[in-house]
């Protein structure tokens, strides 16, 4: 090991720490990403650039960028090391594979972000759910009982009310119209 690190110049030395401080890093990040420790703000670096062009979750300038462009350049600088005619284009092809490596993993989150849901459940699909009375709902409107009422594959339970006769525990029901956001008119299903 002595001989080939020895056998190095500055320059590649400086190449091969920087290579594997930010892998380490990487792995770090990735690591609490899919943990869910990482953090909107925690390292981030706040910079006045982003993607889009206006501020939103995915900024151009911040410390995982840094290390992944870091990265991808450290250890294409490594690799394509001596494959190259010159040296200017050893260091382009090296910087442009890093910028490459930042915009796919901007992209990567970017999809992930995109497959998020809110959880939250419009009612106004609740209209022609079914569903099952979870409390007896009186007939013509004369006060509420409770549905449990399957909407997007979510249960919920919601107050109800009947225009026809009251209806029973257990029965099953179809919603007709949304009173508000926990009322549905329901009928016998």
């Amino acid at each position: 090991m002595e001989i080939w690190w020895d056998s190095l110049d500055f320059f590649m030395k400086s190449v091969w720490c920087v290579a594997i401080f930010t892998s380490l890093t990487f792995v770090v990040q990735t690591v609490m990403t899919f943990l869910g420790m990482d953090s909107d703000g925690g390292m981030d670096i706040d910079a006045d650039a982003s993607v889009d062009g206006h501020d939103g979750p995915f900024q151009l300038f911040t410390f995982r960028n840094f290390i992944n462009f870091f990265l991808g350049t450290s250890w294409a600088l490594i690799v394509f090391e001596g494959t190259f005619p010159n040296n200017a284009l050893w260091i382009i092809v090296s910087v442009i594979t890093g910028a490459l490596l930042v915009t796919a993993v901007m992209l990567i989150f970017w999809f992930m972000s995109r497959m998020e849901q809110s959880g939250n459940i419009d009612i106004a699909n609740a209209v022609n759910c079914k569903g099952n009375v979870y409390l007896k709902i009186p007939g013509n409107k004369q006060g509420e009982g409770k549905v449990q009422i399957s909407i997007n594959g979510a249960v919920r339970e919601y107050n109800a009310i009947t225009n026809g006769e009251g209806i029973e525990t257990g029965a099953p029901v179809i919603v007709k119209e949304v009173v508000n956001e926990n009322t549905l008119i329901v009928e016998r299903f």
